[in-house]
């Protein structure tokens, strides 16, 4: 229901957008509106303040209020994403993030609004109403708040990955912590390997920082550890970005024998390794991390609370040794002026301590598996098979039907109002065309099959 005061601004923009009130024309008096509104003057004053905080009008003191030099249109026509960019990482990030709400987004790589634990957020927001002033008001401090790490630390240390909180700096994001790392350790030209396919943001970040993006083939137990030797040797890389558990996009889990290996081959070559474990606390139980091995020598691990918290509450994080510490303080100090908002960082840290997070983490793990079954069941109708049937998490990487190339599918769903996520913008060496990652979260809705046949049976380029 429209409240008093809305109901008064939207009379307002309404005479600014049919021109009724000119640029530069003064605005009824408070108590004439409020006389033909039927509200109080005290309405009317709070309507002309937002309108004047959204910059539609002017207050001159002792005047009234006026008309801004420039009306915009009542309603700001939307751009559409632009469909004829080549299908690249950035295509898929930009297609996603825009959609409108009534897009099916198959092929973002989020879960669903209401499957995140809101009441938890909520009870962690009303608990703001208690914080401090500084919480509210102030700059992050250097390294973020102490409770916060305090409490990944605990956790860390459940996994065998024993540091201080003085090791852990917190960021904006995973992908803020990612490039604060490629700030310190990449110059121009420098060679970064990661896996094909691997999480296409990666492969986006990279090109940034103008660097030699190097592919290694990933397997169902992680990157094939002779061809990852072999690459090392080859093309000297300074960097392996990966995630060892859940793989992005395809689900794998990196085995024990394959991360010995990895390690091994990465201390020969003095190459550091950045294990990105966003997806963590979605696995049913913990498997290998590279970081928990290394002792973080020359392992950092990097994460966020955006797969099972919120995406729209930025905060991430950097565990790594204390001289790279130190250094990427300075960088994000440069960059960012201090850590994460204190107010992002109170609310993740109300949110993880509720009592009912480890709830919703069990209640999503079991409402994931019978989503991947159900998505393997109506994708295979398609002709649509998983490459591998994950451990956990919310992507199934899958095989097309033969001879249908993924990205003109992506460009067809378009037009159906269906975001997909074809395989060669994860794919450095463009070998997966054939391929395509599927959210199965997001196939809970109703319409997404029936889109995804649709689209499948449109003409393709």
């Amino acid at each position: 229901m429209e409240s008093r005061i809305g109901a008064v601004m939207n009379a307002v923009r309404r005479r600014l957008a049919s021109r009724a009130l000119a640029a530069g024309e003064r605005l009824p008096s408070i108590r004439r509106l409020a006389a033909d509104m039927k509200v109080s003057p005290s309405t009317v004053v709070e309507a002309y303040d937002r309108l004047a905080a959204e910059g539609l009008i002017q207050s001159r003191p002792g005047s009234g209020f006026y008309v801004s030099g420039s009306v915009p249109a009542l309603v700001p026509a939307e751009v559409d994403p632009p469909r004829d960019q080549a299908v690249d990482p950035f295509w898929v990030s930009r297609q996603s993030l825009d959609a409108g709400v009534d897009v099916v987004k198959l092929g973002c790589g989020w879960l669903p609004a209401d499957w995140m634990p809101n009441a938890a957020i909520r009870r962690a927001a009303r608990g703001l109403a208690r914080a401090e002033d500084a919480v509210l008001a102030d700059y992050g401090s250097t390294r973020g708040s102490l409770p916060l790490r305090r409490l990944l630390a605990r956790q860390f240390a459940a996994e065998s990955l024993d540091l201080g909180p003085s090791q852990i700096l917190l960021t904006a994001s995973g992908t803020q912590a990612i490039d604060l790392i490629c700030r310190l350790l990449l110059r121009p030209g420098d060679g970064v390997l990661v896996d094909d396919p691997c999480y296409f943001n990666f492969q986006a970040l990279l090109r940034v920082h103008q660097a030699r993006i190097i592919g290694v083939p990933y397997t169902p137990t992680g990157p094939d550890p002779a061809r990852f030797a072999e690459t090392l040797a080859a093309h000297r890389p300074r960097l392996y970005i990966t995630n060892s558990a859940l793989h992005n996009p395809t689900g794998a889990t990196i085995s024990p024998q394959t991360a010995h290996r990895v390690l091994n081959a990465a201390a020969e070559h003095d190459v550091t390794i950045v294990e990105d474990d966003i997806f963590a606390d979605l696995e049913p139980e913990p498997s290998p991390r590279l970081a928990a091995l290394d002792g973080l020598s020359r392992v950092i691990r990097i994460g966020s609370f955006s797969k099972t918290l919120s995406a729209s509450i930025r905060c991430g994080y950097i565990a790594a040794r204390p001289d790279w510490i130190e250094a990427l303080l300075d960088l994000q100090v440069a960059t960012s002026f201090g850590g994460p908002s204190p107010v992002a960082a109170e609310l993740v840290h109300g949110a993880l301590g509720d009592g009912s997070y480890r709830k919703h983490l069990d209640a999503l793990r079991r409402r994931l598996s019978k989503a991947r079954r159900q998505a393997e069941e109506r994708l295979g109708g398609l002709g649509i098979t998983p490459w591998l049937m994950p451990r956990g998490g919310f992507f199934l990487w899958c095989r097309l039907p033969d001879g249908l190339n993924a990205a003109d599918l992506a460009r067809a769903a378009l037009s159906e109002k269906l975001v997909l996520a074809p395989g060669d913008v994860f794919s450095p060496s463009r070998s997966a065309s054939g391929f395509m990652r599927f959210n199965v979260a997001q196939m809970a809705d109703p319409r997404a099959m029936m889109l995804l046949s649709r689209a499948l049976a449109r003409p393709m380029a």
